[in-house]
């Protein structure tokens, strides 16, 4: 069983961020689905291995990673964003719900759609 990131001490986040702490990509939330584009490389980081293992099965949010890695999501989202900046992952990320300021479809639309649908 692995240790929470809270009964981790500082130094251990600070070597697998080699140290760094900003520099993640800012479009990255919980919820940006990330995706495998390849298979860990020998000599990889083990957490940089670890991500691309878990998300070859399919897709995973940021929070989740964070949450199987037991690390937090800051420390995850630089790792995330080495292997996005070397091509390793893609990331996806959720449209925003539509509202009344972007709407799903304009106004003229809808009035054709309930024309067309009249007509039938």
């Amino acid at each position: 069983m692995s240790r929470s990131h809270r009964q981790e001490g500082p130094d251990r986040l600070y070597v697998i961020t080699s140290g760094r702490s900003a520099g993640a990509d800012e479009s990255l939330d919980a919820v940006t689905l990330i995706a495998a584009e390849s298979e860990p490389a020998p000599g990889m980081q083990s957490e940089h291995a670890e991500i691309l293992r878990m998300c070859a099965a399919g897709p995973m949010a940021v929070v989740e990673i964070s949450a199987h890695l037991h690390l937090p999501v800051a420390v995850v989202r630089i790792l995330l964003t080495d292997l996005l900046d070397s091509g390793r992952v893609t990331a996806r990320h959720p449209r925003p719900a539509p509202s009344p300021a972007t709407p799903l479809a304009s106004p003229d639309v809808l009035e054709k759609v309930l024309v067309a649908l009249h007509n039938l």
